[in-house]
């Protein structure tokens, strides 16, 4: 009885996850379509818009400074690079999670390697520039892959492909 509820909420978080994977995955690819279809100058405009009221209440915000020192320093080829990333990597993990969601069984080796690899990239930037956002987020790929081989390894005894 126990195990069935532990196995039943194991498959609800990575129900879960990949729901948090399949909507940022749609948010990397608005982004980098934006990212894409923009100017520099707009974006600094616009990022100048938006974080206008924070720097007015709090002038040492580090996310409202850090956004505009960014924007600042935006150069064509990197926004041309980080659109091109954001658009890969949103459509690899629609892929993915479409992949998942169906139960197909090639979606679950794939989804194990791509985000193992975005995990050694994502500690290869924090072992540089430290941030909680990161860590967060490496923290949690690292939850979805394990998850992922646990269903994996449920659908294979369960399942004949």
């Amino acid at each position: 009885m126990i195990a069935n509820r532990r196995t039943k909420l194991l498959h609800r978080v990575f129900t879960l996850g990949i729901w948090v994977k399949g909507f940022d995955g749609v948010l990397e690819i608005i982004g980098g379509v934006l990212l894409l279809v923009t100017s520099a100058a707009t974006l600094n405009r616009l990022i100048s818009l938006l974080t206008q009221h924070e720097l007015i209440e709090d002038p040492h915000d580090w996310i409202a400074t850090g956004l505009r020192h960014t924007a600042n320093q935006l150069s064509v080829s990197t926004q041309l690079f980080d659109s091109f990333y954001l658009l890969a990597h949103g459509v690899l993990k629609l892929l993915i999670v479409i992949g998942l969601w169906r139960g197909y069984r090639w979606s679950y080796p794939l989804a194990i390697s791509a985000l193992s690899l975005f995990i050694v990239y994502q500690i290869y930037r924090l072992s540089y520039l430290f941030s909680v956002g990161l860590l967060v987020l490496t923290l949690f790929d690292i939850i979805i892959v394990c998850l992922t081989w646990r269903e994996y390894r449920q659908h294979s005894t369960t399942t004949s492909f």
